[in-house]
């Protein structure tokens, strides 16, 4: 497999979503396919033909189950990350490297009882509330430079 510099696979590309809620916490998920404990925001492709910001609220309902949201911010550019070699060889069939995503920052406008991750194909097992500046902790190695510059873009949004 060659190194992240050399590969020459392209991007996958996709949505993130930072999902706030009253008190400017932020909806993470614990990944159901990891033994250990990944967290993760709701994220995923976008399909042929789909604008990001629908997108998005698609992967909500996907993956939480409900998409009682709004949009309050966009990123400015497209974030990417790439897979650690392992990972890129089996996961879309290894065609892609990584993600290029379109991150939205969006408010919470349902109650806690409208998030259910059991879904048609579940993604989590669990869910919390987090703080915005711990996010990069909760999540795998590879995805925390990504996950730093998402607190970086929208840290404003969030009060002290």
């Amino acid at each position: 497999m060659p190194s992240a510099d050399a590969d020459l696979r392209p991007y996958r590309l996709g949505v993130g979503i930072l999902l706030l809620n009253r008190k400017s916490n932020v909806f993470v998920g614990q990944r159901i396919d990891t033994r250990t404990e990944a967290w993760q925001l709701p994220q995923g492709g976008i399909d042929k033909g789909e604008e990001p910001h629908d997108a998005a609220f698609r992967e909500l309902e996907e993956e939480i189950g409900t998409a009682k949201a709004e949009i309050i911010a966009e990123s400015r550019d497209w974030l990417s990350y790439d897979l650690p070699g392992d990972l890129a060889a089996k996961v879309w069939k290894g065609r892609y490297r990584g993600q290029k995503q379109k991150w939205f920052a969006m408010r919470f406008l349902g109650k806690d009882k409208d998030i259910d991750v059991e879904t048609k194909h579940p993604e989590f097992s669990t869910w919390k509330w987090a703080a915005l500046p711990d996010l990069p902790e909760l999540i795998v190695p590879f995805k925390r430079d990504l996950y730093r510059q998402v607190v970086e873009e929208f840290r404003d949004l969030v009060g002290d």
